[in-house]
């Protein structure tokens, strides 16, 4: 196996993290606080073409492969996952799925706004009674003429409250998961309304908000894919998503890393820095070694994206990657947190809102336990009860 990076992949690479370093570290602490982050970051990434990262320059995308989308979101997460999330759910999950999904009509409607940063989207899938069970979603899709009548409520969606447009999977029929169709909702729409959530534990500046639709009529020309195919384009969009999840759990663990190296060798103890204690050599050494780890199995996962691995073949892969990934955010950055004392329970320091930000990677676009299910299914062919 080849692990060097190419010059485009290197580039890239570099790009992301002087942006990182110069716009969105300054401001971490200040985000955090306002539990928003600046939007004209969103104007700065589609500039930067971090919003078009792999799609058809037709549509204003930047043709580069799964890895480099992958050293990119990487590289944001390592800045603030807040900022790696707005990429990771608008074209993550909704251009890319456009762009493999939609219509031509849909395609020159909504992906030049999409990786311009004119528009972002949202993935409206989690609702208040279903989360890990997306079949049992109850937001229903009536038909009616020409149009299509949509109600339901969805929660914990990513963007909410900032998107243009958002991807609505909803209940077309009783049948089960072969019953949920996909639609592309102008979140201008008439009846559409999205609602912030405050007080989250990390994530302060990404805009997390709960989406109700009363009676919201879209034409048929909305729908994203075929009838009743829904669950499946939600289930290849997430498979795939998941990579871009576990590259941030990445760069938010090499962050806390990074944080506490420096710290240990500038804060001195007992008359030397406290780096050169074995204990504190032992946490670091743990946590450089997760974060290695982590860092190759989602590596491992984007090249098999490159090479034309479908959604199936990717599914494993890219659930071993997001579980140790997230699963080492955790384990790092509570490591790192205790490098610093005393000190690393305020927020003039990152230890603080890198440890809050981790938690919730175990969390969504399937949590961890999720990811063993995933895991285990794949190597018995049986599904645990």
């Amino acid at each position: 196996m080849d692990f060097t990076l190419d010059d485009t992949q290197l580039s890239v690479r570099r790009m992301a993290a002087d942006f990182v370093d110069a716009e969105i570290i300054p401001n971490i602490r200040d985000w955090d606080r306002e539990e928003a982050v600046d939007l004209d970051i969103v104007r700065r990434l589609g500039e930067l073409g971090f919003l078009g990262l792999t799609i058809d320059e037709r549509y204003g995308g930047t043709e580069v492969d799964m890895l480099s989308y992958t050293l990119v979101c990487e590289e944001l997460g390592r800045g603030d996952s807040s900022v790696r999330g707005i990429v990771s759910v608008s074209l993550g999950l909704v251009t890319k799925t456009i762009a493999a999904y939609g219509t031509d009509e849909q395609k020159q409607r909504w992906l030049p706004q999409l990786t311009s940063g004119d528009a972002l989207g949202c993935f409206a899938l989690t609702e208040p009674d279903s989360g890990s069970d997306a079949g049992s979603l109850r937001t229903q899709a009536k038909r009616d003429g020409d149009d299509w009548i949509l109600n339901g409520e969805k929660m914990f969606i990513t963007n909410g409250t900032w998107a243009k447009v958002a991807l609505v999977f909803a209940r077309t029929s009783d049948d089960g998961g072969r019953g949920l169709t996909a639609f592309l909702v102008p979140t201008d729409s008439e009846g559409f309304t999205a609602t912030t959530i405050h007080g989250k534990l990390g994530l302060r500046g990404q805009a997390t908000a709960s989406l109700a639709f009363q009676d919201v009529r879209v034409p048929d020309s909305a729908r994203l894919g075929e009838v009743g195919k829904g669950l499946s384009i939600a289930l290849s969009a997430l498979a795939k998503g998941r990579i871009s999840v576990a590259a941030g759990a990445v760069g938010v663990a090499q962050a806390a890393l990074d944080a506490a190296v420096k710290y240990s060798t500038e804060r001195t103890q007992f008359g030397v820095p406290i780096a050169s204690k074995q204990l504190v050599q032992e946490l670091l050494a743990d946590s450089a070694l997760a974060i290695e780890s982590a860092r190759l199995l989602t590596h491992r996962a984007a090249c098999l994206v490159d090479a034309g691995a479908t959604s199936k073949e990717v599914t494993l892969p890219a659930s071993m990657a997001k579980l140790a990934a997230s699963e080492a955010a955790v384990k790092v950055s509570n490591n790192c947190l205790q490098v610093f004392g005393g000190y690393g329970f305020i927020d003039e320091y990152p230890m603080g809102k890198y440890l809050r930000d981790a938690r919730v990677l175990t969390l969504y676009e399937g949590t961890s336990q999720i990811q063993k299910l995933i895991i285990g299914r794949a190597l018995t062919g049986i599904d645990a009860m």
